[in-house]
């Protein structure tokens, strides 16, 4: 039987949405965990076909060296990615956000106006094992700390992404536990972010992270990925700005460490 691709692994979260088993907040779909680039800025999108916070939505992340953080999402912040990362955000803002397949390793997401931005994924020796691996780990697994963390030390050298961290506390006080089973990386990749060239694919002189999620160094996608979290603390999440304030506006709340 031949691998699935990773628009196979999409196009089935989309026609079979189903939130893995619990009673705690979760999330499933698929992601492009980050991608930083020469000129300093960094890009992330996910896609939850199934949540149980409220409806799907799509949520396209980025990183402006001067500005900040801003979540630009198709579902309210209290129903999407800033539910748990808003503390730290300069700016969200509702918005649709695009995303469209090219090929079976060819990806296009985007926000009008603001971000456009292409990607081809590869598979390599290490995001095979890493996927075969994820199958072979018995279920009662994926909920202890332990062995996540374990993961995350190994996946990053692995990947060469840097530091990768599966289990932890997100900005707003959450914690989380990502449980991604099938891994791609990013073979090319060029993004225009607002009308400008945001230059080649390159890991930033510092890594960047939002509370304990730390945003690869190299671009990673993954799929049949759910998100767990296990505590849960009052949302805070800023009121939606319009998409120029949120492109325009905000200290640099987005934290750095070397």
């Amino acid at each position: 039987m031949a691998t699935p691709s990773p628009r196979d692994c999409a196009a089935l979260a989309e026609t079979t949405a189903a939130l893995p088993p619990g009673t705690d907040e979760r999330l499933s779909g698929y992601a492009l965990m980050g991608m930083p680039f020469s000129s300093g800025h960094c890009l992330a999108f996910r896609r939850f076909p199934a949540s149980s916070i409220g409806p799907a939505y799509a949520a396209l992340w980025l990183f402006r060296p001067n500005a900040g953080w801003t979540i630009y999402a198709d579902a309210p912040p209290e129903q999407s990615c800033a539910r748990y990362f808003g503390a730290d955000l300069a700016g969200t803002a509702l918005t649709p956000v695009e995303r469209h397949w090219e090929g079976p390793f060819a990806l296009t997401v985007g926000v009008p106006g603001v971000v456009r931005w292409s990607l081809e994924l590869k598979e390599t020796r290490s995001t095979a094992a890493l996927t075969t691996a994820a199958g072979l780990l018995p279920e009662g697994f994926w909920g202890r700390p332990a062995v996540l963390a374990g993961m995350g030390r190994f996946m990053g050298p692995a990947l060469h992404a840097g530091t990768l961290r599966l289990a932890g506390t997100v900005p707003n006080g959450q914690t989380y536990q990502a449980r991604p089973m099938r891994v791609w990386v990013v073979k090319a990749s060029h993004a225009v972010i607002d009308g400008t060239d945001a230059g080649a694919p390159k890991p930033l002189p510092q890594q960047l992270h939002l509370g304990d999620f730390w945003l690869p160094q190299r671009g990673l996608f993954v799929a049949d990925m759910s998100l767990h979290f296990p505590s849960t603390a009052p949302a805070r999440t800023q009121p939606a700005p319009s998409k120029q304030q949120a492109a325009h506006t905000g200290a640099h709340l987005g934290r750095t460490t070397s």
